[in-house]
């Protein structure tokens, strides 16, 4: 691997790779909203950054317990089970519907058998998995440029998170919206969102200060959330409110190149951006406390009972 510890991503280079690695996530992240108890705001539903990969934590089955893993320095999924039983798939150029079948093929071969709703799901015109050959791409340098920055980027958000003592998610990876977040709450209650569906209506019952890390919009813009929905072609940070406080876009935050996406109704700093500071990690850490300052203030959360 390159000494680099905040990589270049450019996007038009590996979008193919992104769009396979997207949907091969969900397969994945499907398994653990299937086999865990629901969380407030779906927090049993994401994947976790490791020292070589995404995981999906231990899952119960019966009564087993198992977790999957991807690991972007050999470049396989790993699957164990606390019998000691292990499998494994390998990462390698292969169609969506080639490892939606072999992984479920695997489980089952462990005993375990998992049904899930095989439609991905906060992309455009969605394809089962079982039908999708069309993403195939798979190049292991741009995998592993991504894993790099996720992992540096968690290690910001968990030193960020520590100084807060109000109900704060897990630094955790949404494989739907295929972002790295970290979620900060005021512990009050927000008024419904127009038009919420039920997975938005929980996921922003409350308050909520959000920040994460985006490697954008594809071209084909299949990888649009429903948070992110812009003109990021680029990797970015972000953060926004929501509800959003009357005057947090006109908010003065830091670092300079940070902008506020009226389209988004997101603060945003560019990857390309912070990586080119003199401490990436400290561009990010401004990025991270001047925004959520400015939502903070202009919401009348209680601080003073919410930080330490």
């Amino acid at each position: 691997m390159s000494d680099d510890s905040w990589p270049t991503l450019p996007l038009e280079e590996w979008q193919d790779t992104y769009a396979t690695l997207h949907m091969w996530t969900q397969v994945v992240g499907k398994i653990r909203l299937a086999q865990t108890p629901l969380v407030n705001h779906w927090w049993n539903v994401p994947l976790y950054v490791t020292a070589r990969g995404l995981t999906t934590s231990i899952m119960p089955y019966g009564k087993r317990s198992f977790e999957i893993d991807f690991d972007f320095i050999e470049h396989q999924l790993l699957i164990k089970a606390d019998d000691g039983a292990t499998a494994a798939v390998a990462l390698v150029p292969r169609s969506v519907a080639d490892f939606y079948h072999e992984v479920i093929k695997t489980l089952r071969g462990l005993g375990i058998e998992v049904k899930i709703w095989p439609v991905p799901v906060e992309v455009p015109d969605p394809v089962p998995f079982e039908l999708d050959q069309r993403n195939a791409s798979y190049d292991a340098e741009y995998v592993s440029r991504l894993w790099r920055i996720l992992a540096r980027t968690a290690k910001v958000f968990e030193e960020f998170r520590s100084r807060f003592i109000g109900k704060c998610s897990p630094v955790h990876f949404f494989w739907g919206s295929f972002d790295l977040a970290v979620t900060r709450f005021s512990g009050r209650r927000a008024p419904e969102r127009e038009g919420a569906d039920p997975i938005t209506r929980e996921a922003y019952s409350h308050e909520v200060i959000s920040h994460g890390f985006w490697p954008g919009v594809r071209a084909s813009g299949a990888a649009e959330s429903a948070e992110s929905v812009g003109t990021i072609r680029e990797p970015a940070f972000y953060a926004y409110a929501a509800p959003e406080p009357e005057g947090f876009g006109q908010a003065r935050v830091r670092p300079q190149q940070a902008f506020y996406s009226t389209a988004m109704k997101e603060f945003i700093l560019l990857y390309a951006e912070a990586r080119r500071a003199d401490s990436p990690e400290e561009a990010l850490t401004e990025f991270l406390q001047s925004t959520y300052e400015a939502g903070a203030e202009l919401a009348r959360w209680d601080r003073a009972a919410l930080e330490r």
